[in-house]
């Protein structure tokens, strides 16, 4: 299993590198925007959750992003490895991510 997480500025090349090492990887494409407007267009619990604290104004919590990642990784066990973007962007989300790879068992030290 292959996890990769490009940080940068906007405009650095992320999406540019992103593109080329998922071809060159057979990677997923995680991208947290898009877990969103999913979990939201398909009325999960979970997207049900993030429209109504979006709604009032307010950020999604880390807990739920965690939880539209999670479904995503379980979603996708053919998967070689992840390229997550968008996520992680601190680092209490960087240890939850973290967390979540090593009891899904993605996650190899």
């Amino acid at each position: 299993m292959f996890n990769l997480i490009l940080f940068g500025p906007p405009g650095s090349g992320k999406g540019t590198q992103s593109e080329k090492l998922i071809a060159k990887y057979h990677l997923k494409h995680l991208s947290t925007g898009d877990l969103l407007r999913s979990e939201i267009n398909n009325k999960t619990a979970l997207g049900l959750e993030a429209r109504s604290l979006m709604e009032k104004g307010h950020l999604v919590p880390d807990e739920v992003v965690i939880g539209m990642i999670s479904s995503a990784l379980d979603a996708n066990p053919q998967a070689k490895g992840f390229l997550f973007d968008g996520f992680p962007r601190t680092s209490a989300q960087a240890e939850a991510l973290d967390k979540l790879l090593e009891l899904k068992k993605l996650l190899f030290r």
